[in-house]
């Protein structure tokens, strides 16, 4: 329990900072600029991770173990479980604030760690639940309370969850490709990122909050019915409502309507289980007015209440339209993060650290001094993120009268919404602000405290196993005195929205209709996605074109489900603080650029786009920086998971990759540019000239009609690289089958 304490507190500064510093980076691009660890790309999945796992996540914990032990009247079933899982969780942690910096990332949100990682997550998880199960099991207390329920549910589902959202095939210690591609992924990672906010971010704080908000209020639940209906209707709709954060995308559509339907349903159950809390409260509101503790319970609640009302009305095509790919997502996940997570944490804290001290809290005013620096914080940055939103998007859509895009340079709208990147920056300090009062207050708690380091259960252990109903008793005690009846009820639940949805994804091919012109990416495109990857380029600029003249006018035609089947992972992103990549290949379309803009952007962007806040990439352009080491493994890797290549071909994919790399750099010094064809740059340029090229039949860039596959970044043929031919010498500079094409125009 102490353990756990510290950890919350700890991880929770420290994933706060790092927000803090990425906020910074919007306002100031160079702001610890030119370290590859500490560039935007590396630290956002960083921040993400220190707040949901390590911060969110101790504090679950810390809860559960609290609670659980009280409800059930006896103490965990084992010690060692639980110390293992508590440093079991903490390397966890660790791997990923180094990992992640490092560049070493599966590009998959709230899930970028890689498999080994995975695999030590699986396993300190089920350490932690099976200490769960074990102890309601040996339980002292016939009933299992409302709080109980919602701990088994997390767990189950996240187990599943995790488990087949991390599937991979690995092709190095710290490198794997996602078994699934392009739609399929999207899918099934949208299918956990959701559900990853529904069952690590609420489902385990609506546990918490049917414990404490009773405790600290010292009044019963108001409603024991609401809390059954909030319950079973909440994990079996929350598992459908994955796809609305792919809508108007390349997913098939009966998909993104389920989604959108089973979204809008969430309200009743949540908004049930809001009112449930706040209405325990009932009769209690002077208690409020004079007690820290309540008031963040408070405010905590009502951010789950708005969160759970506008996450719905944003899953509407008509409003995620407006909604998507803006700073208005990420204002609403922050009213969850830090109102929802953090203020129902603080609480927590607020009212465990004093009892396991056996003492009372240093100083109340302090308490009630951070409860409105975080309110304030909270307020300051999502108000921005609101009105950053909405500029983004009329400004994206606005035409004038002559039917032209208003603004065909993304950069304005850029350069409009730094004034709320501000302001989102002071509103992130004042909330980290509070948060350093509340660690000198309950570090002066503890100072002046006596630590407990047992309680003694005082009550017996249960006779006989009978759990069959007493007259007069509510028909759902009858399942809440069956645990294992309770874990099997709520897998089945959960796992029917997630079978309907992915298995047709999965397993009918006419779902996702293929493109006889799309073609494998070749070995140096290969390594500069994996680069992309590396750097979080998904983070900041999507790659799907939705089909809406705003988009198609600014970015080239709307993007296809058969253009990303050899996508592993997809790489479709969420937010747009940078322009849409997916044609960005394009030679006559709207957004092609040639090599030598890349190399000179990618190194400093302000000196090709002026007003940029895009951080530069020195360390892209380091000799020797490109990893021909792992061209065969990912080639192999890539083949088992579907990817035409011929068989034998890796053998030659760094000869072929070592010609596309000279070609590039040679065309770049031709233009004065110190072009070296060993580094990274120069992959990632291979790769985001193939973006878009694979569909759009252009005569200008193959010389061969309307009807001709172009070629990616004016190279070698892609068709060869599934030809079916016997394996050529090493060394030879064809793909199996193939020739050499017309060099870029």
């Amino acid at each position: 329990m102490r353990a756990f304490t510290y950890a919350t507190i700890l991880w929770g500064v420290v994933g706060m900072l790092v927000g803090l510093i990425v906020a910074l980076k919007f306002v100031w691009p160079d702001f610890l600029g030119g370290i590859s660890w500490l560039s935007y790309g590396r630290m956002r999945p960083l921040h993400t991770n220190a707040v949901i796992f390590a911060f969110v996540g101790n504090g679950i914990f810390l809860g559960v173990y609290y609670s659980l032990q009280r409800l059930l009247k006896t103490r965990m079933w084992s010690d060692g479980l639980g110390w293992f899982h508590f440093w079991g969780w903490q390397a966890i942690i660790v791997a990923a604030a180094i990992t992640l910096p490092l560049g070493i990332s599966t590009s998959k949100e709230y899930a970028e760690l890689e498999w080994p990682i995975d695999i030590a997550i699986a396993v300190v998880w089920l350490a932690f639940g099976a200490n769960m199960i074990g102890t309601i099991i040996k339980r002292r207390e016939r009933h299992m309370y409302v709080a109980i329920w919602f701990y088994i549910a997390t767990f189950v589902t996240v187990t599943v969850l995790h488990v087949v959202n991390s599937l991979a095939l690995p092709v190095g210690l710290f490198k794997s490709y996602s078994v699934f591609a392009g739609v399929q992924d999207a899918l099934v990672q949208w299918w956990y990122g959701h559900n990853a906010v529904a069952f690590f971010l609420t489902t385990p704080y609506l546990g918490l909050m049917y414990y404490f908000i009773p405790k600290m209020a010292n009044r019963p639940v108001f409603s024991y019915r609401l809390s059954i209906i909030h319950f079973w209707a909440l994990i079996f709709i929350y598992i459908w409502a994955g796809p609305h954060h792919l809508l108007y995308t390349a997913l098939p559509d009966w998909a993104q309507s389920l989604g959108t339907v089973f979204s809008l349903m969430l309200i009743a159950p949540s908004w049930g289980g809001m009112l449930n809390g706040l209405l325990t409260l009932r009769g209690a509101w002077d208690k409020v007015r004079d007690n820290a503790m309540l008031k963040f319970m408070v405010v905590a609640v009502t951010a789950y209440g708005m969160s759970t009302f506008e996450g719905p009305m944003m899953s509407m095509k008509s409003v995620n339209a407006i909604s998507h790919y803006t700073d208005w997502t990420i204002g609403h996940v922050h009213i969850g993060a830090l109102g929802w997570n953090g203020f129902l944490t603080f609480g927590i804290l607020y009212w465990i650290i004093p009892r396991l001290f056996q003492t009372k809290l240093w100083s109340e005013r302090l308490a009630n001094t951070h409860f409105w620096m975080g309110t304030l914080g909270i307020a300051f940055y999502a108000i921005p993120m609101y009105w950053s939103g909405f500029t983004q998007h009329f400004m994206w859509k606005e035409f004038t009268a002559d039917g032209y895009l208003a603004y065909p340079n993304f950069l304005e709208t850029v350069t409009q919404i730094i004034p709320m990147y501000i302001i989102r920056a002071a509103g992130g300090t004042m909330y980290l602000a509070g948060m350093l009062i509340m660690v000198y207050n309950l570090a002066k708690t503890i100072g002046k405290g006596d630590f407990l380091a047992e309680e003694k259960a005082s009550a017996p252990a249960l006779v006989g196993k009978s759990a069959s109903l007493r007259e007069g008793e509510y028909w759902h005690r009858w399942i809440e005195r069956r645990p294992v009846q309770m874990v099997l009820a709520s897998t089945v639940l959960i796992l029917i929205g997630g079978i309907v949805e992915f298995v047709p994804t999965a397993t009918i091919k006419s779902n996702i209709p293929t493109i006889a012109s799309v073609m494998p990416y070749t070995p140096l495109e290969l390594q500069g996605r994996d680069v992309y990857i590396s750097e979080g380029c998904n983070t900041c600029h999507s790659q799907m074109i939705r089909p809406f003249r705003w988009e198609t006018e600014r970015y080239g035609e709307y993007s296809k489900a058969g253009e990303f089947v050899y996508d592993h992972p997809f790489l479709w992103g969420s937010k747009r603080t940078g322009p849409d990549l997916a044609r960005e290949g394009v030679v006559t379309g709207k957004t092609y650029k040639p090599d030598s803009w890349h190399f000179n952007h990618m190194y400093e962007p302000r000196s090709t786009s002026p007003g940029s806040i895009m951080p530069g990439y020195p360390w892209m352009y380091k000799a020797g920086s490109l990893d021909t080491n792992s061209t065969a493994a990912k080639i192999k890797g890539m083949r088992k998971l579907g990817v035409p290549y011929a068989p034998g071909y890796e053998k030659r994919a760094n000869a072929d990759l070592r010609a596309q790399a000279e070609e590039i750099a040679n065309g770049l010094r031709q233009g004065g540019l110190d072009a070296d064809p060993n580094t990274d740059i120069i992959a990632l340029i291979a790769y985001l000239q193939r973006l878009g090229t694979d569909i759009m039949k252009d005569p200008a860039r193959s010389g061969e009609g309307d009807d001709a596959i172009p070629a990616p970044g004016g190279t070698l043929n892609p068709e060869a690289l599934n030809a079916p031919a016997a394996v050529p010498e090493a060394g030879e500079d064809a793909f199996a089958g193939g020739a050499e094409t017309a060099a870029m125009p």
